[in-house]
């Protein structure tokens, strides 16, 4: 799960609806939909001040927006007013148990203005906004050489514009300047006299008007908005931690982050932002900032405020936040950790004894000393970031000399790109830090943070430059619907991804983690620095990220080009399994990954539209533009090459970083660029056909599949599978002759995939012997393995009701609450009555912190 331009991957799938005018939107109750009038007007800043208050569970402050409005020919006029009456959506009542804006007048007055007055539309729901006011920037603007308005009631309308355009046109390099400039704008005091602005609130939107302002062109250009959340809010989290600690975070809801903050949702409204976040003193507060905050005393309050900021511009969706008690997990010592990467890449990884460090409160792991490992002189913060600079040759893959000759021509918009920073290039590891609770920080150190610098310096040898100078890592609470989400600068993983017991030695026992991690970084590239343009083509996420995890992660591995390849036919299969089932479990419609074909990327005439399913609980769940979307790059993997692909993969990026694409961007240029492919029948028409506009399964993948059936790590597997088929009968042939003694057998050691399919075909066995799993249990240690094939080896319980191992079902439900959801179905499928008290029971212990929508879903199977 990539904040990706969807705030997550893994738990927000949204389809857009055919485009209807803007007074005909009529969500139904799984639809969701986008109310921003983007097309009129653009928020190109947000300026935050925020305070975190864990007693009351809410989040309060103001938020300032500067905004820009869109050219005349888009901006409304009084010709396309229609049924919008001119706010870019259709005026409704207000529903049933929605509350209007605290300022009962306003909203009043809102209601009696001019229809025909210009409104602004922000997407919003769950908040409760009490003023809204227009920003005085004279005296700023004054200080800065701008001239004072005249003494009038309104602020001069062009002096204002000259002033904000001057402040929007500011060069990147002088980006520091145009924060110091857009703050002291937002610190600014309100307008004071009767013109104000007028607000009313609905279910999915805030709505602001100037009365007698009937133009885009005429409206303030900035605006300040004072509210709070609710503490039921459906963009964040209050919940507490692994140590039973408070905390609160942004968890990639359907709704992204209208319930953290008025926005404006669709990708196209692309910003900068700053932000400042009061927060109790024991807490750290971490965000997709650019810049690791240094948290400062708040006057003599028991709070701390922490400074984040973006200069890239970015979707609001992209917006992450976590507040919590959480600590920043130790690394070992330089001399130590240089030592170990010295030695190859799956060497043994030594326990190191934590001791103070697991002492330490947040705030002091934060402000500690900097652990400068290696040579790479990326920042000179005073925080405490671990720099890697390793020292495998192998690593360094990406060949940049291109670059010098023609430089990068970026082709976004102007802002601080590390595209065109030369030092940027061959910064193979950016400083890290992870944070876990404390009761998790040995695993968090052998399965996060000593795996961060091989795999970011194998994405690097993969795809070049990192587009984001810095990275946290948090491990969030059990309650985390999915594995991992990825957003600029922060990644959150679940803590199902790490180790059941620390890891001895080698990378087999961090398959799970490592993937995982490979999989967030490749958002980066792919989610981040490039988004999808229509949320629909979710596959440009995530099917990317799918097949990147797998090179990155080899190339993190130093596997040899066989081992490579019979590492990817093994995943294939398992993938191919995986999106087989679903695919015969689903709706036909939710399997399409371009479900507006050809009017993706359209939107309605002031830029509103409707999400269709993105509240669909099914939907939220379903794996299909991983999958699939893998599965087409597969395909064209196997028409080029994968190495020739990886190269395309780059030369993408060089181009698009810093856009928004559809489909036809990444496969137009794919033909271009391998000219052959046309002559050999593939088209875009062709793959639009097969791939992306229709459900089911393209031929191609059939016929793949069958090879990958035969590949010699699954033709391993399928041994082992006999000599288990062949005991569980013999046992049960025992059941009813004299008992002899029986022969031993020796299993071979299988690798984490090959245990998943070992264990996926004895799930097809119609019965399999109590000593016969009593006998897996023990020979693989299944317990204590990695959370995907805990699961499977949970479904073989469920299915064989071999009771003496329900106490590893109750265990994966309550610490794998991301992945035990349809466990929940099994258990009250089988309509035996212990497992489905069992059900029941774990269900009534993790219901408070488990995610929402998962929830609803798990109650709807027992309930």
């Amino acid at each position: 799960m990539s904040t990706v331009f969807l705030a997550n991957f893994c738990s927000m799938s949204p389809n857009f609806c055919d485009m209807e005018p803007d007074g005909e939107l009529d969500p139904d109750t799984d639809d969701l939909p986008l109310r921003a009038n983007t097309n009129h007007i653009l928020i190109r800043h947000y300026v935050l001040d925020l305070t975190v208050c864990f007693d009351k569970k809410i989040i309060s402050g103001s938020i300032v927006l500067f905004l820009e409005p869109c050219s005349a020919e888009i901006a409304k006029t009084k010709d396309d007013i229609g049924p919008e009456t001119g706010d870019g959506a259709r005026q409704e009542p207000n529903e049933e148990g929605t509350k209007l804006g605290s300022d009962t007048q306003s909203s009043d007055l809102f209601h009696s203005s001019n229809a025909e007055d210009f409104t602004l539309v922000l997407d919003c729901c769950d908040l409760e906004v009490s003023k809204v006011e227009e920003v005085d920037t004279n005296s700023v603007s004054a200080a800065l050489g701008f001239p004072l308005t005249a003494a009038s009631e309104d602020i001069s309308l062009d002096s204002q514009a000259d002033f904000i355009q001057h402040l929007f046109s500011m060069p990147s390099s002088n980006w520091k300047e145009k924060h110091r400039r857009f703050l002291l704008c937002s610190q600014s005091p309100g307008v004071q006299n009767s013109n104000s602005l007028h607000f009313h609130t609905d279910r999915w939107s805030l709505k602001l008007k100037k009365m007698g302002v009937t133009t885009s062109q005429g409206f303030p250009r900035i605006i300040r908005i004072y509210y709070m959340t609710r503490p039921l809010g459906g963009s964040v989290r209050w919940t507490k931690d692994q140590d039973n600690r408070e905390c609160v975070y942004t968890a990639g809801s359907p709704i992204n982050n209208r319930a953290l903050f008025p926005c404006q949702e669709p990708p196209v409204a692309m910003s900068t932002w700053q932000a400042r976040v009061r927060a109790p003193s024991d807490c750290v507060v971490l965000m997709s900032g650019e810049d690791e905050a240094v948290p400062a005393e708040d006057g003599d309050t028991h709070f701390l405020t922490w400074n984040y900021y973006v200069t890239m511009p970015m979707p609001a969706s992209t917006f992450t936040l976590a507040v919590g008690h959480w600590c920043q997990v130790p690394t070992e010592t330089p001399s130590a950790l240089e030592n170990e990467v010295e030695d190859e890449v799956g060497c043994s990884f030594l326990k190191t004894e934590l001791g103070s460090e697991l002492t330490r409160s947040p705030g002091e792991v934060v402000r500690g000393a900097p652990c400068q490992i290696g040579r790479d002189e990326a920042t000179s913060s005073d925080s405490a970031f671990c720099h890697s600079s390793l020292g495998h040759k192998e690593l360094s893959l990406t060949d940049y000399s291109g670059m010098e000759d023609d430089g990068i021509s970026c082709s976004h918009g102007d802002y601080p790109c590390r595209f065109a920073e030369r030092s940027a290039w061959s910064q193979r590891v950016v400083p890290h830090r992870v944070f876990s609770p404390a009761c998790l920080l040995q695993k968090a150190q052998m399965g996060i943070l000593k795996l961060l610098p091989q795999c970011l310096a194998a994405a690097h040898a993969v795809l070049g430059v990192h587009p984001f100078p810095r990275l946290d890592v948090l491990i969030v609470p059990a309650g985390f619907s999915s594995l991992g989400m990825a957003s600029p600068h922060i990644i959150f993983l679940s803590q199902s991804v790490l180790c059941k017991e620390c890891p001895g030695s080698g990378l087999n026992r961090l398959t799970l983690s490592g993937s995982r991690i490979c999989h967030e970084i490749a958002h980066s590239w792919f989610g981040l620095v490039i988004g999808a343009r229509d949320w629909t083509e979710e596959w440009i996420s995530e099917g990317f990220a799918t097949v990147l995890e797998d090179i990155i992660w080899a190339q993190a591995q130093q596997l040899s080009s066989q081992q490579t390849a019979e590492q990817f036919d093994l995943k294939a299969l398992l993938r191919w399994r995986r999106l087989s089932d679903e695919l015969q479990n689903s709706n036909e419609e939710l399997q399409i990954l371009r479900p507006n074909m050809e009017r993706t990327g359209q939107v309605s005439d002031s830029g509103s539209s409707t999400i269709k399913h993105a509240l669909n609980p099914d939907k939220t769940f379903m794996q299909v533009h991983y999958l699939k979307g893998y599965f087409l790059l597969r395909f064209l993997a196997s028409e080029v090459g994968d190495q020739h692909l990886i190269d395309f993969f780059r030369l993408f990026v060089k181009k698009y970083h810093g856009q928004l694409v559809l489909s036809q961007d990444f496969l137009q240029m794919f033909l271009i660029t391998f000219p052959h492919m046309e002559r050999k029948g593939l088209t875009l028409s062709a793959i639009y056909a097969d791939w992306l506009d229709r459900p089911g399964i393209p031929e191609w993948l059939h016929e793949r599949s069958a090879v990958w059936s035969q590949a010699r790590l699954v033709e391993e597997v399928k041994a082992e599978v006999v000599k288990w088929i062949l005991s569980s009968r013999t046992h049960q042939a025992k059941g009813r002759k004299r008992k002899r003694t029986e022969p031993k057998v020796n299993y071979k050691e299988l690798t984490t995939e090959q245990l998943v399919m070992l264990l996926e075909l004895l799930l097809e066995e119609s019965e399999l012997s109590v000593p016969s799993m009593r006998a897996l249990h023990k020979t693989y240690n299944l317990q204590n393995q990695d959370a995907e094939v805990r699961h499977r080896w949970c479904e073989l319980v469920v299915k064989h009701t071999y009771s003496q191992a329900y106490c590893d079902v109750e265990d994966f439900l309550l610490h794998d609450q991301a992945m035990g959801v349809y466990l929940y179905g099994e258990l009250m499928v089988q309509e035996d009555p212990e497992q489905q008290a069992l059900a029941r029971r774990c269900l009534g212990l993790v219901q408070e912190e488990m995610d929402q929508s998962a929830c609803r879903v798990v109650e709807e199977m027992i309930l």
